[in-house]
């Protein structure tokens, strides 16, 4: 018996001065993890040209709800799988913060920068965008960029069906009747610089609401100057002079590789034309129209 014990004893020993072979990578691992906690937790305003910084008070619902997703990424827990096999935990030092590949431009169709804030921060609306800016060009940043806001619903853009999980979603106030402010598009212009060189989002991924949600959505309106933000290199724009598209081009089909859900395919063509033509904002496919997503097809 008293062999017993001492054998126990023995382990008990052993086990307790047996070092984890991963204890440098983890330490790294929370390292990491603390540096990212700092980026998606700072608040503090960012200045941009022409652009005043602009400081918001931050609803506490956000503290909390970022202090969950910080638990979650803390997370380093056992989890049992349907098979009976327990996960373990080995944190890789391999890794970093997701970063957006779209923007998403919208109209707030609502009267005030005042009544789009109320909206964002009260939780029934269930509606949410990272940035709006005012009819006087002033910023308003209501979520850091690496996280999710609830701006695109169910829209789709290509083969991304989840668009809220890759993009950062920019509201302009303006109700979709009137003509957008030169304040506020400079200051758009200003933000997407921004965004554009920091996160590398390609020009073409630059797109409106109704781009997205042919069916559902046409924000930006018809108003919006698309070509003057093509020509500082924020998305696309048609060919000042057009190509007569080939007798074998398939629209519907340039729709798609464009980036359109086509499965109503008169929803696409009239947001398409919402976008690049404007003046003619239907669902009829003339040659004018096939001209232009052919032009804007040679350019993907």
């Amino acid at each position: 018996m008293k062999k017993y014990f001492y054998y126990l004893i023995v382990a008990g020993i052993v086990a307790s001065c047996s070092t984890n072979p991963y204890k440098a990578s983890e330490k790294e691992y929370d390292t990491k993890l603390k540096t990212f906690k700092e980026t998606i937790s700072n608040k503090e305003p960012e200045p941009l040209p022409i652009v005043s910084k602009t400081i918001i008070n931050i609803d506490n619902v956000y503290t909390k709800q970022l202090y969950s997703f910080k638990d979650t990424m803390s997370e380093m827990g056992s989890t049992a799988l349907d098979n009976g096999i327990r996960t373990e935990w080995i944190g890789t030092v391999n890794f970093n913060l997701r970063k957006p590949n779209f923007i998403i431009i919208h109209h707030t169709a609502q009267d005030s920068l005042q009544q789009t804030i109320k909206t964002f921060t009260v939780t029934r609306t269930q509606v949410s965008a990272h940035y709006v800016i005012a009819d006087d060009g002033s910023v308003v940043q209501m979520l850091n960029d690496y996280l999710r806001a609830w701006h695109a619903g169910r829209g789709s853009w290509g083969k991304d069906t989840d668009i809220n999980s890759s993009s950062i979603g920019i509201e302009l106030d303006n109700n979709g009747t009137e003509v957008f402010s030169e304040a506020q598009i400079t200051s758009l212009m200003a933000l997407l610089s921004k965004l554009k060189k920091e996160y590398n989002i390609p020009t073409q991924n630059i797109v409106g609401h109704s781009d997205i949600a042919p069916t559902r959505k046409n924000d930006p309106s018809a108003l919006f100057p698309w070509n003057t933000l093509a020509e500082n290199g924020f998305g696309l724009w048609k060919d000042d002079v057009l190509e007569t598209a080939p007798l074998d081009f398939n629209p519907e089909q340039a729709l798609r590789i464009i980036g359109y859900d086509t499965k109503n395919l008169p929803s696409a063509i009239t947001a398409f034309k919402l976008h690049f033509i404007q003046t003619e904002v239907d669902s009829i496919l003339n040659q004018n129209t096939i001209n232009t997503i052919y032009s804007i097809y040679k350019k993907q």
